[in-house]
């Protein structure tokens, strides 16, 4: 059983930055797609990013060129930079692993997801 813990949410005035963290334990990271989901109220659930173990990346459109994914299998850790953060990021984040390669921006893809972490974004 896997298990991922995020931290790093907040609150931030627009045009800040913040890092998001997540943890894995159980199972082999190194193995692992991972990727970043967010969700704000009354919405659908949204691909923001995703890193292969093979080095592969893909952002959703609506945060390419503003948040950075990246991996470190060393300590079973993913994390996401967000810079340059607008009102409309506000949302609870979620991390998710998936062994299963192919449509790293569909959620149903994932087998794992952790909690979440809330990001507020203030105008």
């Amino acid at each position: 059983q896997v298990q991922l813990v995020e931290s790093g949410g907040g609150l931030v005035q627009a045009g800040g930055s913040l890092r998001l963290s997540c943890v894995a334990s159980g199972g082999s990271f190194s193995r692992y797609v991972t990727g970043w989901f967010r969700q704000a109220p009354g919405k659908e659930r949204e691909f923001v990013a995703a890193l292969s173990r093979f080095g592969s990346i893909y952002y959703g459109d609506s945060v390419r060129g503003r948040f950075t994914i990246s991996r470190d299998n060393a300590r079973s850790t993913v994390s996401l930079q967000m810079n340059s953060l607008k009102p409309g990021d506000t949302a609870i984040y979620y991390c998710a692993v998936t062994t299963q390669l192919g449509a790293p921006a569909r959620a149903r893809t994932y087998d794992y997801w952790g909690q979440g972490t809330q990001v507020t974004v203030s105008s």
